[in-house]
Parts: structure tokens; C-alpha cells; sequence
């Protein structure tokens, strides 16, 4: 008989065993735990006396003793309703707790009281072997259901699986795994060499510096990071490491962000740009972020949008006394203002007033009316047009909306006397080449005009692409990688600086409480990221290789397809030279030029009376001069 039959035979049973009722099944555990409590008595009772015996009127004693103790406390303890295929900690327990219970009365009846025939110490070996029996029981059930006949039905590609990290975390996740058919780990990664060759629940640890030998000898097809707790910094070095081999690396996300604190293999995620950034998040001041927030009457527009609804989240956490949402989109802010009142809720923030306003910023009389009657001591203006090709196809809307609605709001926010006022821009805004970054340099030379004479402190931020928020490139090329490709790519040389939205927003709440009026504050974000390598570290953290004139064999091709309507190879943040450092050394700060507020009185009448696309755009251009419409655009017909 071959291997193969053995395992089908085994396979069959167990399968068999599977598919029975409920109720057969514990009968069945019923009579295995009786069947094991009998071999124990007769292991311990042998093992008293020194002589192999098998049945005799003492061990008939402690037979009917232990099975009258066994079946009731087994049931009320629980034990009868565990899934052995589940097994795991929590049924070990279970049954410590089941035994100490089971044990008391043996040890009375058997040790302290004494039955004639039976030697003492029998209340005391006998549930000793009874435990470690059922126990191995249940090990042995859970092996059998999960990793032979689970892993045998199991009809897909079974998976080579690494651990990188061998703490708390590889350790939940390895046990998290071991239900799971289609991953086979063979151990763990880990940089620390003395734990080379050790073992953890049987899997063996490897130093990351024979990575490329093990990926080899065993075949490895997959690398989970386990690393909930390391900087940004090493995980980009090790997976700068890692990517140079063709496996699919996927991570846990940070350690503050799995919910319980317990690791499983539901958590594991694919790597975002934020774990390949290699810089750390600006760490916040908090004096800086009370300033305008604690105790004050604090109002958002674009509330329900990717930095708008970022911002209300921390400003309800920094203590604000009243919260405004003002949103265009019903089901934008329905959603935002669902979400605060359920973490208000359950962080004991109910003191906190939530006010949802369905409003646009381009309806001067509804402005007027909010900030009569709520009187709001600060305002966030996050409400905008961002996407560059739908604000390219409808200019005239997108001036309405970025301009038009920022004056409104910053001239209602001034007759108001509101105390701050912080615009939310775009490091697209610095000699921009499409309508939304000039439109937003416009709304910058807007609130930089109202700066110089209203009680109001007016200011600005500029920052890069969030990470996050919808248009995002990343979930775009990920798509494209699990259809098998091409990636669209607009340009080889097109660069992007990146940021998280909780940096963005936090940036945003800091930067009003520097202000002092007109200035334009921006993020230090380290360096611009080419869009192309992100393309080219995507494919093989995916375990592909990319598709080239140099290797044609590839799995997934990067195809550029020319840049869209108004698109830039690289942005900036500041226009002039001069940046002036900031009380937080992360935070830049710079005062542009502006026009003269007569210019941008009679620049704004034209914009609200022209309908022309071609009109609202040569108006623009004089508005912000330094406006190069489409300046990098080309046709581009490479593929790599």
C-alpha cells in the first residue's frame, strides 16, 4: 500500500468524521475522554504498584469514581463546546480549569479519605495522566482536521510562507495561520543573529542575512512582515532587501492600529507607499494644536471629504467646544458626522456639540446666516475642486468653486470677525501648469489680500499628495497588478511628494496656531518619490518581475501614456527661494506676492460674469501670472 492510499484512507475518515452532526461528534469526544480516563486509571494504578494490571476490583473503584466526577464537571466547564479544528490556547485553559475542578474530589475521595485497595497517591497520578492524555487528545484532532485534512481537500496553490520577525507578533500570526490551507510556513526571518537556528513552536528562525539561500532552498514564494512596532526607516531598508527577490511581501499595519492589540492573519495587509516612504511622521506639537481648537467654536468645510473629515476627527479629539461640519454632499456628511458621533460616544466626548450644515461655500447669503448663528472662532477651508483632469474638463466650475467660494467664505469669515482662518492648499499652486493648481494659487492671493486688513488671522498650507484619499496611484497600480497589468504610467520622470492625511491634518491645525496673518506655511516631506520606481517596487513586492525590452518574459509591463491635460513631472511647495524656518522644525514658512486688492476686486467681477471656458482661462492667467497651462505635456509612446 503506497503513501498516497494511506493519506487518501486517512483523508476519507476524517472527512467522514467532519461531516457528522453536531451531536455525534460530541458523543463520540464523550467516549474517547471515558475511553482515555479508563487508560489513565490503569496506567496509574500499574504504575503504584509496580505490576501491569488491567481490570481488577480497585481499579473498577476508581473507574466508577472518576466517570460520576468526569461527565458532569466536563460539561459545565465548557468542555464539550469547543471545535477541536480551533484548538488553541483558550481550550487548553478551558481544560486546566475543567481538571483542577475534576481533581479536588479525586484527591478527597482517594487521598484524603481513603477507599480500601486503592493506594493513596492514585487521587493524585491518575488526573495528572488524564490531562496530559486529553490534552494531547485535542492537539492531536486539531493536527489531523487542520493540517492533513484541511491542507488535503485544499485544492488550490499551496503557498511557502516566511515570518520577517520573530516577536509577539511573527508568533500570533504563525499561530493564526496554521488554520489556513493555503499558506505552509517554513519559519522565521529575523535580524538578530543569535536567534539563528532556534526554534519557535517548532518552526526554526533564519538571520535575514541567508535570506537569499533560504527563499532558494525552500522555495519561498511569500514574506509577511511582522513588524507592527519599527520605524518607517527600517521597514523601507528591509524592503529594499526584500525586493530584490521574487516573492510577494505583504506587513501587519502598526502596532496602534490593529484594534485589540492581537496580531492574525486577517491583519496582514499589501504594502502601501506609506511603508516605503522611509521618513517618520511629523510628530506633533501640542501646544500648537490647542491653539485654535480647545474650547472654541471650530467650523470645517469640505468636512466629509479625504483632509476635511481627517481634520474634524482630530479637532474633536484636541477638545474643540462646538464642531461645525459643512459639507456640499448629503452622504459625505451624513457619513462624516455618523463616524464622530459614534467616537464621541465612545470616548466620553458627548459633551462636544456636533452640527452637520448641508451648505456651499459659493452661497454668500447661506454663509452669512452659519456664521451669524453659530460664531465660529476658527474656520478650516478644505472645501475644493482637487481632481486636475475633471477641474482641466470644467474650468468655469472649478473657478466657481475654488475662487469664487474662498472669497465668499474669507469675506463672510471677515465681516464675522472670526479669529482664524486657514486655508487648505496644494503644493500644485507653485507655478501651476493645470486650472486646479491655479485656481488654488488664486484662492491663495485671496486669502493673502484679506490678510492685510481684516482683524481676521488669515493663513495657508501647502502640502503633497495624502496617501489615502480617492485618485490615489497606489490602489490604481495595485488594481492593475492583480488584472496582470499593464500599469499606466503618464511619464519615466514624473516625481511626487507624499504624506499621510493625519500629517496633513495635524499640519493644518499647527500652522493656524502659528499664524499670525498671510503667511503660507508648508511641510518639510523629505524627498519627491519617482513615480516609476513606486511602479517598479510594487510589481516585485508583488512577487513579479516587470516586462522589458530586457527581460520580455516579465509578468506585468509599466506603460507610459503621455501626460493628462494640465499635469506636472514634479511639483513644488514654495515659489520663492527663502523659507523661513518655523517654532516646529518640520514646518517651513515663506510670504509670496499677491496682487493688489483692487486688481482681485475687478478680476473676481469677471469670473462671476463670464460662462466661457476660454475667457475664465486668460482671466486666470492674469490672476496668477505664473501660470504655464499644460507646460508638460507631451506625447509619449514608450512602453517599458
Amino acid at each position: 500500500m503506497t503513501i498516497e492510499t494511506i493519506t487518501a484512507l486517512i483523508t476519507n475518515a476524517l472527512a467522514k468524521i467532519a461531516n457528522m452532526t453536531r451531536w455525534k461528534k460530541q458523543l463520540t469526544v464523550v467516549s474517547l475522554d471515558i475511553s482515555l480516563c479508563i487508560f489513565s486509571i490503569i496506567i496509574a494504578y500499574s504504575l503504584r504498584i509496580g505490576v501491569w494490571i488491567y481490570w481488577d476490583l480497585a481499579v473498577q473503584k476508581v473507574v466508577l469514581a472518576s466517570v460520576l466526577i468526569l461527565l458532569p464537571v466536563f460539561y459545565f466547564s465548557g468542555v464539550y463546546n469547543a471545535i477541536f479544528r480551533y484548538a488553541g490556547s483558550g481550550m487548553m485553559k478551558t481544560l486546566a480549569r475543567a481538571f483542577m475542578i475534576y481533581t479536588a474530589p479525586m484527591i478527597v475521595i482517594f487521598s484524603m479519605i481513603g477507599i480500601a485497595g486503592v493506594p493513596r497517591t492514585i487521587g493524585v497520578i491518575q488526573p495528572i495522566i488524564f490531562f496530559i492524555m486529553v490534552g494531547f487528545s485535542r492537539v492531536t484532532a486539531r493536527y489531523l482536521m487542520v493540517d492533513i485534512l484541511g491542507r488535503n481537500l485544499f485544492g488550490g496553490q499551496v503557498k511557502t510562507v516566511l515570518i520577517y520577525g520573530a516577536g509577539s507578533a511573527g508568533q500570533q500570526l504563525a499561530s493564526s495561520m496554521r488554520s489556513e490551507p493555503a499558506m505552509r510556513l517554513r519559519g522565521y526571518v529575523d535580524d538578530d543573529r543569535r536567534l539563528n537556528g532556534q526554534k519557535l513552536d517548532g518552526d526554526r528562525v533564519f538571520w535575514s542575512g541567508d535570506l537569499p539561500d533560504v527563499i532558494s532552498k525552500y522555495a519561498v514564494t511569500d514574506i509577511l512582515l511582522a513588524l507592527p512596532k519599527i520605524s518607517r526607516k527600517k521597514r523601507r531598508a528591509i524592503v529594499d532587501q526584500i525586493q530584490k527577490f521574487k516573492v510577494h511581501v505583504q506587513t501587519l499595519p502598526n502596532m496602534k492600529d490593529i484594534m485589540d492589540g492581537q496580531v492574525s492573519f486577517n491583519d496582514i495587509r499589501e504594502l502601501d507607499i506609506e511603508d516605503l516612504l522611509g521618513r517618520e511622521p511629523v510628530a506633533p506639537n501640542e501646544l500648537l494644536l490647542g491653539r485654535t481648537i480647545v474650547g472654541k467654536t471650530v467650523m470645517v468645510t469640505g468636512a466629509g471629504g479625504s483632509i476635511g473629515s481627517e481634520l474634524c476627527r482630530q479637532i474633536l479629539q484636541s477638545g474643540a467646544h462646538k464642531l461645525l461640519l459643512l459639507e456640499l454632499s448629503e452622504f459625505s456628511l451624513y457619513a462624516i458626522e455618523t463616524e464622530l458621533r459614534r467616537y464621541a460616544q465612545s470616548h466620553n466626548l458627548e459633551n462636544i456639540g456636533i452640527t452637520p450644515i448641508l451648505g456651499s461655500v459659493t452661497d454668500s447669503e447661506r454663509l452669512k446666516e452659519i456664521l451669524a448663528h453659530w460664531q465660529p472662532d476658527t474656520i478650516f477651508h478644505a472645501a475644493a475642486y482637487k481632481h486636475v483632469p475633471l477641474v482641466e474638463a470644467n474650468p468655469v466650475e472649478g473657478i466657481r468653486n475654488n475662487i469664487l467660494g474662498t472669497f465668499e467664505l474669507a469675506k463672510a469669515s471677515h465681516e464675522a470677525k472670526v479669529s482664524d482662518f486657514i486655508l487648505i492648499s496644494t503644493d500644485k499652486a507653485v507655478r501651476p501648469t493645470n486650472i486646479m493648481g491655479a485656481t488654488k494659487r488664486g484662492a491663495e492671493q485671496i486669502i493673502q489680500a484679506f490678510a492685510e486688513k481684516s482683524e481676521t488671522r488669515f493663513s495657508m498650507v501647502r502640502f503633497g499628495n495624502v496617501l489615502g484619499s480617492s485618485g490615489s496611484v497606489v490602489p490604481l497600480f495595485r488594481q492593475q497588478i492583480e488584472m496582470g497589468g499593464p500599469i499606466t504610467l503618464t511619464h519615466r520622470d514624473v516625481t511626487r511628494y507624499f504624506m499621510t492625511i493625519p500629517e496633513a491634518a495635524q499640519l493644518v491645525i499647527q500652522a493656524g496656531g502659528m499664524a499670525k496673518g498671510g503667511e503660507v506655511f508648508v511641510l518639510d516631506m523629505g524627498k519627491a518619490v519617482r513615480i516609476m520606481d513606486l511602479a517598479n517596487t510594487m510589481v516585485q513586492l508583488s512577487g513579479l518581475t516587470v516586462r522589458s525590452d530586457a527581460n520580455p518574459d516579465g509578468d506585468i509591463e509599466i506603460l507610459e501614456i503621455g501626460m493628462r491635460p494640465g499635469e506636472k513631472l514634479y511639483e513644488e511647495l514654495i515659489i520663492g527661494n527663502d523659507p523661513r524656518s518655523t517654532v516646529h522644525n518640520r514646518i517651513m514658512m515663506a510670504r509670496e506676492s499677491h496682487l493688489d486688492q483692487a486688481e482681485l476686486d475687478k478680476l473676481l467681477d469677471g469670473f462671476r460674469a463670464s460662462r466661457d471656458s476660454a475667457e475664465a482661462i486668460a482671466l486666470l492667467k492674469i490672476m496668477v501670472p505664473e501660470f504655464d497651462h499644460e507646460r508638460d505635456n507631451q506625447t509619449v509612446e514608450i512602453a517599458s
